[in-house]
């Protein structure tokens, strides 16, 4: 149980026209109002071992060190931008030490709240659309951006009266209900009105936790590291951030004229008003964790290879043995249509190519799709083929084709379906770059439900680097209807043991 304590009402000190306002309290969204996005049916298997207390101080709002504009205006977000499926919060968090031996050069100042919220304030002038607030246009519903001067971001204060050593750096099964408490948790009104809220909270061994919630429809996973990062680079003491950051949407990903769709994309998708993403019905959802090693790994990757004389990344045949181990412990019939689905980044796909210091959504989703009784009963080499094949469908004409699609058809409900399994691979996104001066972050952690339309998403995370030397292989975050744990985790036992009749 998470006992969270309201902040004491403080005055604002200066007028929200001021730029030097990084102590100003903001009022009208305080940390225990924060209750939206999490289904009354999410829970976790994982029983909390004690109770742990994240004490909530104050929410401040931080504004631009300087004003960034001078007369209000609306931003329009790009067609990836504004994919029915990112119209979602995602939530992470990254794990700080804060020792002196990691401190190069020391810092003279080592309050890590006081150091986010300044490199924040600088960092909001280059990237002022933070500020905005989101809201949908007449007639066709898009979401379009919102800036109005002496608007800020909203920064929480929390503290832990303990080590982060404790709760093991949040890297192995965590404790769910901490976890989240560590994290904003804006409800869709608050999302709106504010795209992004950032946490730190300080532990007791001086250590830190940076949980932020971002609207994906701003940016996605590498954009939001190329934010964080420029803000980084900031509290080291840069005077200037070397890339500067490029917005225009429109005019790079938006629709051909006139659109055409050349690449059937609408084999994957369909056209449903009644059925929006994430409205699936699928009773209670766990989020189970699972080490999965390197021997094991190379024994199956090994074994594919040998079935059909081809190399498989670790995507490809992991991402081939989970699904069809959840499709078959969901007890999903036979002749229902199943979904594999992914991100992949087209930034230098599309031609020309996107400028470097380009923030928006620049993944399209690809998908995979099978009936379930064939996905169940066909080899896994025949699945992780599917996947393989499937990579080699990008091109600039399927991001065109994505694009123009979502511009015929957005008002007639563009959807990907249910059954669909999400999965993303978080080892190698450049979270362990965003080094605030005490060293990158030993452990970075998402908390987002709702994935690429799958509300059953699973993710490949690298192990804590606290933990460095301890472990090996990686580790797998995956959500299950809880009825499905019991056979899942029976198939993934089975991969400590890999018989190639198994597969």
């Amino acid at each position: 149980m998470i006992i969270i304590h309201s902040p004491p009402q403080l005055s604002a000190a200066q007028p929200p026209h001021q730029p030097k306002t990084s102590s100003l309290v903001y009022n009208p969204i305080k940390p225990t109002h924060f209750t939206g996005l999490k289904s009354p049916s999410f829970s976790s298997f994982n029983t909390p071992k004690k109770k742990k207390q994240v004490n909530i101080q104050e929410t401040i709002t931080i504004y631009p060190s300087k004003t960034p504009f001078t007369d209000d205006h609306v931003l329009p977000l790009s067609h990836l931008d504004t994919d029915r499926n990112l119209h979602v919060t995602f939530r992470y968090l990254r794990v700080y030490l804060n020792s002196d031996a990691q401190q190069q050069p020391k810092k003279a100042d080592s309050d890590p709240f006081h150091v986010i919220t300044t490199a924040l304030s600088a960092a909001l002038v280059h990237y002022y659309q933070f500020t905005g607030s989101l809201s949908r246009r007449e007639p066709d519903g898009r979401l379009e951006l919102h800036c109005q001067v002496g608007r800020g971001v909203p920064v929480i204060r929390a503290s832990v009266d303990f080590p982060l050593s404790e709760a093991d750096y949040l890297d192995d099964d965590p404790d769910e209900s901490f976890v989240e408490a560590l994290v904003p948790d804006p409800n869709p009104d608050e999302v709106i009105s504010h795209p992004m809220t950032l946490q730190v909270t300080a532990f007791k061994c001086g250590g830190f936790v940076l949980g932020a919630a971002i609207h994906h429809s701003l940016c996605d996973g590498l954009g939001a590291t190329q934010f964080f990062n420029h803000m980084a680079e900031l509290a080291r003491g840069a005077s200037e951030i070397r890339v500067e950051p490029v917005w225009d949407r429109v005019n790079l990903l938006g629709p051909r004229n006139p659109p055409r769709v050349e690449f059937p994309v609408q084999e994957f998708l369909s056209l449903d008003r009644d059925f929006p993403p994430y409205s699936e019905k699928t009773g209670r959802v766990v989020r189970e964790f699972f080490n999965v090693k390197d021997e094991w790994l190379d024994r199956l990757k090994a074994i594919l290879l040998e079935q059909t004389g081809s190399k498989f990344t670790t995507f490809e045949a992991l991402g081939a043995f989970i699904w069809r181990a959840r499709v078959k412990a969901s007890g999903i019939p036979s002749d229902e249509k199943v979904k594999f689905a992914y991100a992949i980044n087209v930034r230098k796909l599309v031609k020309p190519p996107l400028p470097a210091g380009y923030w928006g959504n620049g993944c399209v989703p690809m998908y995979v799709q099978a009936k379930a009784g064939d996905l169940v009963d066909q080899p896994i080499y025949k699945t992780a083929e599917l996947i393989n094949k499937s990579k080699y469908n990008v091109s600039d004409e399927y991001v065109r084709s994505f694009i123009d699609f979502q511009e015929l058809h957005y008002h007639e409900g563009i959807t990907a379906g249910a059954k669909v399994s999400g999965f993303t691979d978080w080892r190698h996104l450049g979270h362990s770059t965003v080094d605030f001066g005490w060293g990158g972050p030993v452990t970075v952690f998402p908390l987002s439900r709702n994935l690429l339309g799958s509300v059953e998403p699973c993710f490949f995370l690298p192990y804590s680097s606290a933990n460095e030397g301890k472990k090996d292989g990686f580790k797998l975050s995956v959500y299950l209807q809880e009825h499905a744990v019991s056979g899942f985790r029976e198939d993934m036992d089975k991969l400590k043991n890999l018989e190639p009749g198994f597969l």
